[in-house]
């Protein structure tokens, strides 16, 4: 699966949400900014995320991931 086409998928799932991915094919880096990662730790936000990921985990397409949420004041103090 190549990263625009996880971007694309991810993008459907999480509507209120910004993505952007990168990567390889085979390991993904994921951002997602939403203000719904609001008062939620980070465990939280990441069983967020990887919801919308669990069949394509499941069936081998996304093999490894790295993601990073941010609420929408968090990616703003971004460097």
């Amino acid at each position: 699966m190549s990263p625009e086409d996880l971007q694309t998928l991810l993008q459907e799932k999480l509507a209120n949400c910004q993505v952007s991915v990168d990567g390889d094919g085979y390991k993904y880096e994921i951002t997602v900014v939403s203000d719904e990662f609001e008062g939620l730790n980070p465990v939280k936000r990441q069983q967020f995320v990887y919801a919308a990921l669990n069949e394509k985990i499941t069936d081998g397409s996304v093999h490894a991931v790295t993601i990073k949420t941010y609420t929408q004041a968090q990616w703003a103090e971004q460097p």
